[in-house]
Parts: C-alpha cells; sequence; structure tokens
C-alpha cells in the first residue's frame, strides 16, 4: 500500500542507521515490513531502515538496487557530501567502499598471486591435474 503518509523515525534510530551507512558505504535491508529488527543493526526495526533509504533515493543521495527480495542501496557523491554535514564528520572520513586496499590485503583475499593465476601462487591450478 502506498499513500502519502509519513513515517517518523526516532532521532537515536536515523543517526544509527545514517552511521553504518556512511562507515560502509552501502545498506542492505531484506525485503519484510512485518515488524522484524534489521539483521545489522540491533533493535532497529527494518521498515525504518527501507523507509529512511527511500526517503535518500528520492533525493538522489542514494542508488538502488533490488534481487532476490534484498535492497542495496550505494552511497552517491552528493549522498558522502550530505551525510558529511549532517553527522558533522570531517573530510579526512570517508566511507570504507572508498578504501583502496594495500598490495598486501588484496593477495591475502584471494586476489591474484604472484605468476597471475588466481589460486595466488599456490599451485592449484589446471596445471596441478
Amino acid at each position: 500500500f502506498e499513500g502519502p503518509f509519513k513515517m517518523i523515525i526516532p532521532k537515536k534510530n536515523r543517526l544509527a542507521i545514517l552511521s553504518a551507512l556512511f562507515r560502509d558505504g552501502v545498506m542492505v535491508a531484506v525485503k519484510n515490513w512485518r515488524g522484524i529488527d534489521h539483521f545489522e543493526l540491533e533493535g532497529i526495526p527494518n521498515l525504518q531502515v527501507i523507509k529512511l533509504m527511500t526517503s535518500l533515493k528520492s533525493r538522489g543521495y542514494v542508488n538502488e538496487q533490488f534481487a532476490w527480495r534484498h535492497y542495496y542501496w550505494f552511497l552517491t557523491d552528493d549522498g558522502i557530501e550530505y551525510l558529511r554535514e549532517y553527522l558533522h564528520l570531517p573530510a579526512e572520513i570517508v566511507p570504507a567502499t572508498l578504501h583502496k586496499p594495500l598490495p598486501n590485503e588484496a593477495m591475502e583475499a584471494g586476489g591474484y598471486g604472484r605468476d597471475g593465476g588466481r589460486d595466488g601462487g599456490r599451485g592449484f591450478g589446471r596445471g596441478a591435474y
């Protein structure tokens, strides 16, 4: 049911949702409005997360993807600036999606190894058959 109704979200919940969004750069929510809590944010109803993200989407601060009963929201550059101002954060703090991993972190996370293979140089590739 869609309508002109507005949802009042407590300031404590709004700050928790927006802080998590800025910290990670993304937000995920299951498409379920039936009073369950969000799976990452304790004590915050999933409906409040969905409605706040919908509001940010309408203002162009997040992009939305929907797949397999899950909403995915990604911060835009305008959204980063808005949240930085709203949460009173300095310019040095950026979302996790903008951090570039160090070369060692990429290799530990299963990236391409020294020899260019996906197995990270461990010899488990097709040549091991």
